[in-house]
């Protein structure tokens, strides 16, 4: 019998969820899932989660006490929103989940340290161990700094709001554990930026970024991985099969279930480790310059943040 694409996708990527909801997590049964707050905030809206909304809420009202302001005390209940769902999304997953820090110390790196090693306190309270969590982190300069240093310590950080190669090399000079880079996202500019309705999956500049990544890191050998994110259509998704991993929303992930067809592997170790590839060193002059020359990173990263932070809020 025929595999589809998501069975065939599953034999060269490790396929992750890009959802809060845990019960699509059951349906789709990923090997990881990755939330933000956009996500949180979507699954803290359905009916069959308000119990796990109440508890948390009740729960910061009783840490603070009575003279705590509401956003105080909402503030501390969304922290521990994302790490309730990531520990329920951890119970019908075999491998890690990826919780997100606050998008407002995006350009903070001691507050961002602190946070991480807060979230990842509150989930070693709870049993589960910091080897299947992934602490997200906007992969500004000052966001790549501060998962170095978590990193030392054993927390394992995931940097997301990844549009450019300066920052893909930054986080892997680095020593970070994997990198979420924006496919839809980069291809949702391009189109704005030339009045085009549509790119071929091949030709598509968020497909060809995560490609030119995936190849240098290979090429160099570091250890971080590569999973794209925030696709657009499936074209997108099965024109990086071969990437470390992929996360998708539960949408797409239905569509590659329902579709038939060969899906070839089109990323490959062996193929850029036979490249001819020139090394860049990122130090922050080489970032900061870099980041300014690219008008599609540096437009999409502040959007990005400005997003995740108006879903915080």
């Amino acid at each position: 019998m025929a595999k589809n694409l998501l069975e065939q996708l599953r034999d060269v990527t490790v396929v992750v969820a890009d959802t809060g909801d845990i019960q699509a997590i059951e349906t789709f049964k990923p090997h990881d899932a990755t939330t933000n707050p956009s996500l949180i905030t979507a699954a803290a809206q359905m009916p069959q989660y308000q119990g796990i909304v109440d508890d948390t809420l009740k729960g910061a009202r009783e840490t603070l006490g009575a003279d705590a302001s509401a956003a105080q005390v909402v503030s501390l209940a969304f922290e521990r929103l994302a790490v309730s769902f990531g520990r329920k999304i951890l119970e019908v997953i075999p491998g890690r989940v990826s919780t997100e820090v606050d998008a407002r110390l995006s350009y903070d790196t001691d507050a961002t340290i602190a946070m991480g090693r807060e979230l990842i306190k509150m989930y070693e309270a709870q049993g589960v161990s910091r080897e299947r969590v992934l602490i997200k982190i906007a992969s500004t300069w000052e966001g790549i700094q501060a998962a170095a240093v978590l990193e030392k310590e054993g927390i394992h950080c995931n940097l997301t709001l990844l549009f450019g190669i300066h920052q893909a090399i930054a986080c892997a000079e680095n020593g970070i554990t994997l990198i979420s880079p924006f496919v839809g996202r980069i291809l949702d500019w391009y189109k704005k930026d030339t009045g085009r309705d549509s790119y071929a999956p091949a030709e598509d500049p968020g497909v060809i970024s995560v490609t030119e990544i995936y190849n240098y890191y290979k090429k160099f050998g570091y250890k971080t991985e590569v999973m794209g994110a925030s696709f657009r259509n499936i074209g997108e998704i099965t024109e990086l099969a071969g990437s470390d991993l992929l996360t998708i929303a539960p949408s797409l992930l239905a569509e590659l279930q329902a579709t038939e067809g060969d899906l070839p592997r089109k990323l490959d170790p062996e193929t850029a480790a036979n490249m001819t590839i020139d090394k860049i060193v990122v130090d922050k002059e080489t970032f900061d310059r870099m980041h300014v020359e690219n008008r599609m990173a540096n437009d999409k990263l502040e959007e990005g943040i400005k997003g995740f932070t108006a879903a915080l809020e």
